[in-house]
């Protein structure tokens, strides 16, 4: 009896199907770009207050150290994703990675704000290599083992994310934070090399013939021109940034003074995104084609990165702020108490990004999403209901961490199995950029449920309220059950009719 995942395969999924050694390689070798990137990441986390304390800048000035670096991200990541599918996804996973390494030297050295800011607009590039390495991935393997090679590589990420904070709290108590960046540097250049060296492209496998007509009209239009549709990056990156720019604002304190600043930064966003439709509707070719918004896989999916990312940033500066506040308004602990309570999360994420692609070979890929969004539901109100000791805390964020990683790994094998084979880096480039638009929208709505502070007496400073983060874990919930109903839709969508684009 067929599966509803079959529809997203090539040729017959009964047959049996075998990968070779190198495809296995080469998926170690991409998930090390994927582990290398959110190792240096979570390692820079508990950071933030020493490097507040030794630049002396406030903590507004703080929060561009992660915005500046998500801004260029989101900007080069649909961009990286066009470039690889125009001239090749190797050579350009190749170049974002060397500017990666680059920027982690140079961060490694910074002496002051201004120059750290530079640093991590330059690592901004680094995660950009994201849609090239899942092209990769759907050259290498064939569509009935994508799944697997999706889900060992989305593991990446977590496994960096705990390598992350195993680590980094100790190198930056024993080392200062600058060796956060120096340590991961040779990782990063031997992934660069192995990739160099043994990651090879391969566009023909598992194409069909229809894929192979686009895919020769993609190499026709690649010879017939030498750029992109540069007005559509801009427009798009003119969006981009000035919505992020907003988020970073209200992140840091919405007042009387940047208030107005925030309202412009939405209305230029909200312009340039009319100019970026208009564009691309009349490019030829169009940098990004909107017939894929209209995908009735690709839309909803896109929609569930999004509120994915929010819930997981979301909650994310709110349990270090909650651990590193003074007592009773928090648990008064310090970074590594804070890596210590965030740790069950990123290891049930990792256990549930290896075990959920068995589990959509089984199940589906669609049913995956719904039971993920379900768990998060019951864990994030759980993390309402009990939320007063630090193994309560962890306990619910497991629980979180287990449905949200269901929930994400099932959706990007829909993005990328579901995607048209001639567009697969602008369509993971695009569910990407929704990824890290959830990020960014988290801690920024985070932060405006943390502007009610209360004080104690007899302790320095104002601290978020209880009430605020009440209110941060019925916001994750609402949005789990958001997620089921996307889930749902996907699931309809899926199993009663075939995918078109």
């Amino acid at each position: 009896m067929a599966r509803e995942s079959d529809t997203l395969e090539v040729g017959d999924s009964k047959k049996a199907v075998t990968v070779s050694r190198r495809a296995w390689f080469t998926l170690a070798i991409l998930s090390s770009t994927l582990l290398t990137v959110f190792f240096s990441e979570t390692m820079l986390l508990p950071a933030i207050p020493e490097i507040i304390q030794e630049f002396k800048i406030p903590y507004g000035m703080a929060a561009w150290i992660f915005s500046a670096y998500l801004i260029v991200a989101a900007v080069m990541t649909p961009v990286a994703g066009r470039l690889s599918d125009l001239f090749g996804k190797k050579k350009v996973l190749l170049t974002l990675l060397v500017i990666y390494i680059a920027g982690l030297t140079a961060g490694g050295f910074a002496d002051s704000i201004s120059f750290l800011l530079i640093t991590r607009i330059i690592q901004g590039v680094g995660l950009a290599a994201v849609p090239a390495a899942f092209s990769l991935l759907r050259d290498t393997f064939p569509p009935a083992k994508l799944a697997i090679a999706i889900g060992v590589f989305g593991s990446a990420y977590s496994a960096g994310s705990v390598v992350g904070l195993l680590i980094g709290a100790s190198i930056i108590q024993n080392f200062g934070w600058h060796a956060t960046f120096l340590a991961i540097v040779p990782f990063s250049a031997l992934v660069t090399l192995m990739i160099a060296r043994f990651v090879k492209e391969n566009s023909e496998l598992g194409q069909s013939s229809t894929g192979a007509k686009a895919s020769e009209s993609i190499s026709n239009e690649k010879r017939e021109t030498f750029s992109i549709d540069i007005k559509g990056v801009l427009a798009l990156s003119v969006t981009i940034t000035s919505f992020l720019i907003a988020l970073t604002l209200i992140q840091i304190g919405v007042s009387s003074e940047n208030l107005p600043q925030i309202a412009a930064a939405f209305i230029t966003s909200a312009i340039s995104l009319s100019v970026f439709v208009i564009i691309e509707r009349r490019a030829i070719p169009p940098f990004f084609d909107l017939r894929l918004l209209r995908h009735r896989v690709l839309l909803p999916s896109y929609m569930l990165l999004i509120a994915t990312g929010i819930t997981m940033f979301m909650i994310y500066p709110t349990i270090v702020q909650l651990v590193r506040s003074p007592e009773p308004l928090g648990f008064g602990g310090d970074s590594v108490d804070a890596a210590n309570v965030q740790l069950p999360f990123m290891i049930m994420f990792l256990i549930f990004a290896i075990i959920t692609p068995f589990i959509i070979n089984r199940i589906g890929s669609t049913k995956p999403s719904i039971i993920g969004g379900t768990i998060s539901l019951f864990g994030a109100l759980g993390l309402l209901t009990f939320h007063s000791t630090e193994f309560a805390v962890s306990t619910n964020l497991a629980i979180i961490a287990s449905g949200l990683s269901l929930t994400i790994t099932s959706t990007w094998n829909l993005v990328v199995s579901s995607s048209p084979k001639e567009f697969t880096g602008i369509s993971v480039g695009v569910g990407a950029l929704l990824l890290f638009i959830g990020m960014a929208i988290g801690p920024a709505l985070a932060g405006v449920y943390m502007e009610n502070h209360e004080t104690v007496s007899g302790i320095e400073g104002s601290y978020p309220s209880s009430g605020s983060y009440n209110l941060v874990f019925l916001t994750s919930g609402l949005l789990s059950a958001v997620s089921v109903g996307f889930g749902l839709v996907l699931w309809r969508k899926v199993t009663h009719k075939a995918i078109e684009v």
